[in-house]
């Protein structure tokens, strides 16, 4: 009988690609990893791997069963949840991927409303970047995401499912006092001379700065780049640098003023599942949480705002 944590493992492996990042990912020693899916190999008697230099690749056989083993956890958690949910309540953990910008407008209010009306139901909160949480959703290493489906990294498919939240703008973000401030609005062609702020290299906003920008006319002066929006947003406080940002990353209490760009962009927040859990109860709980939001400006109707 096929073991589900060996096929865990080996759906991960897939995903991850070696056997160190598999360790990582679960807290456990590569040897460990490694003793796991040998055992896994003799379980179904077929060559699940073979080596490449000092990467393991999967066989075709390989292949075949990480997928098939997908479904199957998905089916076994499925079924889990089920029978806990014969009383109509969601039970369970289910892992959340979601971007810095949403964690505590949207993701932090989820889970303080879900632990009141579903205390049984355990939200595990992920902060994944549009460029990881596709990945992540796939391999199983999260059950939700709150992405944008405006990022070209992910790739949707008949195995997703997507429920759309809102359409959050994005913002010129300036030191108070800076001259453009004055402005209702801004033309990008207009900061042409200044220096920027920017997200991690190859991260979703850090594309999409460069890219506006370019649209505008010249290529970018970077001063910084921080993964950490908190840590970008002092940078701009302290009047070394302007940023584009989502609206949803800005909050009162940063000393920066955020004005519209001329021509509107925006991204659109989404919902993703895999297709198959969303009958789990605890999942389509924490969904029903995620869309039942209070209102929030940033989630605004798109209207004529034109797409990132």
């Amino acid at each position: 009988m096929l073991s589900s944590s060996r096929l865990r493992l080996l759906s991960l492996l897939e995903s991850l690609g070696t056997v160190r990042a598999v360790a990582e990912t679960l807290h456990l020693s590569a040897s460990t990893v490694s003793q796991q899916l040998a055992l896994l190999e003799t379980e179904t008697r077929c060559r699940l791997f073979e080596r490449s230099g000092r990467r393991v690749r999967l066989t075709e056989a390989g292949l075949l069963l990480a997928r098939r083993g997908r479904e199957i956890l998905d089916r076994m958690a499925e079924a889990e949840a089920e029978l806990r949910a014969l009383n109509d309540e969601p039970a369970g953990t289910v892992r959340l991927g979601v971007f810095q910008s949403a964690i505590y407008t949207l993701a932090v209010p989820a889970a303080t409303r879900l632990a009141t009306t579903h205390p049984h139901l355990h939200l595990e909160l992920i902060e994944l970047e549009p460029h990881e949480s596709g990945p992540a959703l796939r391999s199983g290493e999260v059950d939700v995401i709150v992405t944008t489906t405006d990022y070209a990294g992910l790739a949707l498919g008949s195995d997703l499912e997507t429920i759309p939240l809102g359409a959050d703008p994005v913002v010129l973000v300036l030191p108070r006092g800076h001259p453009l401030t004055h402005r209702t609005s801004v033309d990008l062609a207009a900061c042409r001379a200044e220096t920027w702020a920017c997200d991690r290299p190859r991260s979703y906003m850090a594309e999409l700065t460069t890219r506006l920008c370019r649209e505008s006319g010249f290529e970018p002066r970077v001063a910084c780049r921080f993964g950490n929006y908190l840590m970008l947003l002092r940078h701009v406080e302290s009047g070394r640098s302007i940023a584009l940002l989502p609206a949803l990353a800005v909050t009162p209490e940063h000393a920066v003023v955020t004005r519209e760009l001329s021509t509107p962009v925006h991204r659109n927040v989404t919902v993703v599942v895999r297709r198959g859990t969303t009958q789990r109860s605890a999942v389509n709980a924490v969904v029903a949480a995620l869309r039942d939001h209070p209102e929030i400006p940033a989630l605004a109707t798109p209207g004529r705002l034109r797409p990132t």
